[in-house]
């Protein structure tokens, strides 16, 4: 099993900390850089005979900041940690941007704050628009929001937010490159019986007590942040690999099916924790009633709902809430995240798809309820 996670993933979130990117705090270490780049682009190109679609999410923006400013110390006031941002950010993106395409890879910067994935069109939104970016071919490069966030919305660590990059773009696999080998069942510098974890469950509580406690550590970085990212990822079925960063070839050695630091299995598949999770969504904000031809689509032949299918819409429902697809005679047939609101969608109700922009000013994409984001009844 271990040696196929890696290998069968398709869309694969790779997340490096500030230590390694920074080397050490010491500024954006180009040369490591350039090495996950050009990894990066031979997973995007398909080397090795598989294209994949691979998102970075990168730290280190605080750290050059702090260097482009010329402080030796990091500053303890949150107006100057996003000052830092500020400025170190332009680097980061510009160094990920330069390295990327020198690959031939071109690189989409988005920063990302808790409040973004929270909120449901937003996270709706971010959520487009990377997979847009994914089968684009581009390789998108995340970093927390830190110019904007305050302590009470920030993740904490890029290790929570690699984790919920994965949940949300449904990835195969989340890889946490770090400055360990990996997770041990005690501290190696202490204990010289500390044993080394090749496999486990992702979620399993005696990983935490390895790693520390739950209590212990959080918000710092260090490997609990990462065994507590590994079972929010494996919340959407992503299982997640924890191995030093400076490994040569590390993510294409991953891919091919080698074992390297430690792999945490997510015992559920992403397909089942996706569709578990709509259809676990018991508060229905709306539903819109459709005619027996977009019901055969919708149950026959897997397809998204569109606007033509349309008959009635109720409730007073936003875009990205989950909503009740029902037949003409009030059967709830599919329930899924609406990609326009409740309003917008009267409008459409018997519209073609083309009409979407001129009706509304603007497009969110053909579909009422993509497929991707519906479970059908009894499917």
């Amino acid at each position: 099993m271990s040696s196929n996670v890696l290998r069968d993933a398709h869309r694969i979130v790779v997340k490096v900390g500030s230590s390694l990117v920074t080397n050490e705090g010491r500024g954006l270490d180009e040369a490591a850089i350039q090495e996950w780049s050009r990894q990066l682009a031979a997973l995007v190109h398909g080397e090795d005979g598989i294209k994949r679609e691979v998102i970075m999410v990168s730290s280190g923006a605080i750290a050059e900041g702090m260097k482009r400013l010329g402080w030796a110390t990091r500053p303890t006031e949150v107006h100057e940690l996003q000052a830092a941002a500020a400025v170190g950010q332009m680097g980061l993106a510009q160094m990920y941007e330069t390295k990327l395409r020198e690959e031939n890879v071109a690189s989409a910067q988005v920063l990302l704050t808790h409040a973004d994935l929270a909120d449901r069109e937003r996270y709706l939104n971010a959520r487009t628009t990377l997979l847009t970016l994914l089968r684009l071919g581009v390789v998108p490069v995340i970093n927390e929001n830190d110019t904007v966030v305050i302590d009470e919305i920030k993740f904490g660590d890029n290790d929570t937010l690699g984790a919920l990059v994965a949940n949300l773009v449904e990835a195969d696999a989340l890889v946490i490159l770090t400055d360990q080998r990996g997770l041990y069942s005690a501290d190696p510098r202490k204990n010289p019986d500390a044993r080394f974890i090749d496999v486990a469950e992702a979620g399993d509580p005696a990983l935490e007590a390895m790693a520390g406690g739950a209590g212990l550590s959080i918000g710092t970085g260090g490997m609990i942040t990462k065994i507590l990212a590994a079972k929010r990822a494996a919340g959407s079925g992503a299982s997640t690999v924890i191995a030093w960063g400076r490994e040569k070839d590390v993510l294409l050695r991953l891919t091919r099916g080698e074992s390297i630091g430690t792999l945490l299995v997510a015992d559920t598949h992403k397909t089942q924790a996706r569709k578990q999770w709509i259809a676990d969504h018991l508060k229905l904000r709306g539903s819109v009633t459709v005619d027996a031809g977009a019901v055969a689509k919708l149950r026959d032949e897997g397809k998204s709902l569109l606007p033509i299918g349309m008959i009635a819409v109720e409730g007073d429902f936003s875009r990205g809430e989950v909503i009740a697809v029902r037949d003409e005679n009030g059967v709830e047939i599919a329930r899924g995240l609406a990609s326009y609101a409740g309003a917008e969608a009267r409008l459409l109700c018997r519209k073609s798809s083309s009409e979407i922009e001129s009706l509304l000013g603007y497009s969110a994409g053909p579909e009422m309820v993509h497929r991707d984001n519906m479970v059908v009844a009894g499917h």
